[in-house]
């Protein structure tokens, strides 16, 4: 694959994931119960949680955690690549391996469903684009660690 489509396939799932971790963060804030959005019954599930009655009253602390986990780190990613950062694809590889982590939470959490199996997914994607795109970058410098 070319180094200019990898860069785009990078850039994209960065994006794609920051923008829809902020959509989460706002739609939890929004309606911290999560009744508007069909959400309510997860809270139940999250009872399993450290700290439930502290952290899991309401998707606020969840809002927060997708925020910084999914959303801001994803977006800084989508900057640093489209500033050719050198080690940009580091961070794609990086924000790849939290959203698996983060999935991986969900599949403890939440019964087995096809959004946490599908962003389990992208995250395998995410690093794996992100591994070959910096070996495509330091191929050849002396940099080729992974």
């Amino acid at each position: 694959m070319k180094t200019k489509t990898l860069r785009s396939t990078v850039i994209f799932w960065s994006l794609f994931i920051g923008t829809g971790a902020l959509w989460g963060t706002t739609m939890m804030f929004i309606d911290p119960t999560g009744a508007m959005w069909g959400m309510s019954p997860l809270l139940e599930y999250m009872r399993v949680l450290p700290f439930p009655d502290i952290f899991f009253r309401n998707l606020i602390f969840s809002g927060i955690a997708l925020l910084f986990a999914n959303g801001i780190t994803n977006i800084i990613t989508f900057m640093l690549l489209k500033k050719k950062y050198r080690y940009a694809s580091i961070a794609v590889i990086v924000c790849g391996v939290i959203l698996m982590l983060w999935t991986g939470i969900q599949f403890i959490v939440f019964p087995l469903n096809f959004l946490s199996t599908l962003y389990f997914a992208f995250g395998v994607l995410q690093m794996l684009t992100g591994c070959f795109l910096w070996r495509k970058e330091n191929r050849g410098t002396g940099h080729d660690v992974l």
